[in-house]
């Protein structure tokens, strides 16, 4: 099992700044869950709880309710007598949130007010650019700054929260793929279509080609844990 080292969790804790008076649990869990989603926490990585509060400068007690919080968000995992890892998603957490996501997207694209939405471009450009460099973790950021995107469209900020929990047990997913090339660079040109069906009023089609993408896309990442897809 991995391990974390004390300069990966000090330059977290550096750069998300002090914790505000009174709000450690909420600032270590930030701070923890935002090295899980950069990536710099891989799947199965343990995490001792005398090295993350010595590190962070907080109390065992204040680190145990943020490893609860991370836990309730699927980003950590508890074991009797083997402590707290990082999450490795298996095939029905897999399921699960491609679930979510079909209800999330599809209904932001269907009743959201067509019009210009330079947010979805702004991503679409970003994913061409990274798959031009041939930088698969840019082109997987763009993606899922593209759905994240998708989502914003609604306008409901309890959506919006609801996303990024998705999308940060997702980035587990991909971390535990190494980022395949193969499966992130191909779905540059459906957001690209997607956005295109949705700016010209056609929300119905773009609806249904954003829960195809996600059904492939779910299919691809079982493919990939080695589990055939049967939902």
């Amino acid at each position: 099992m991995n391990a974390v080292d004390d300069s990966t969790l000090a330059a977290a804790a550096a750069q998300a700044g002090p914790a505000p008076s009174g709000e450690a649990t909420p600032w270590a869990a930030a701070v923890l869950r935002g090295t899980i989603t950069a990536g710099r926490l891989l799947p199965g990585t343990r995490l001792s709880e005398a090295q993350v509060s010595r590190v962070l400068g907080i109390s065992r007690n204040t680190l145990r309710e943020a490893f609860a919080a991370l836990a309730d968000e699927n980003l950590l995992t508890r074991l009797p007598h083997r402590g707290v890892s990082v999450a490795r998603p298996g095939p029905e957490d897999v399921r699960e949130m491609y679930r979510v996501r079909l209800a999330l997207e599809t209904s932001a694209l269907r009743w959201a007010e067509p019009g210009p939405a330079p947010q979805l471009h702004a991503a679409v450009a970003a994913g061409r650019a990274a798959r031009e460099r041939g930088d698969v973790a840019a082109t997987a950021d763009a993606n899922q700054r593209f759905h994240r995107a998708v989502v914003a469209l609604a306008g409901s900020s309890r959506q919006d929260e609801l996303m990024d929990r998705i999308l940060a047990e997702m980035r587990l997913v991909f971390l535990g793929m190494r980022e395949d090339p193969s499966f992130h660079m191909p779905f540059v040109e459906r957001n690209d279509r997607i956005t295109a069906l949705f700016e010209a009023g056609r929300s119905q089609e773009a609806a249904a080609e954003m829960a195809a993408y996600l059904a492939a896309g779910r299919d691809r990442v079982l493919a990939a844990l080695g589990v055939p897809d049967r939902a």
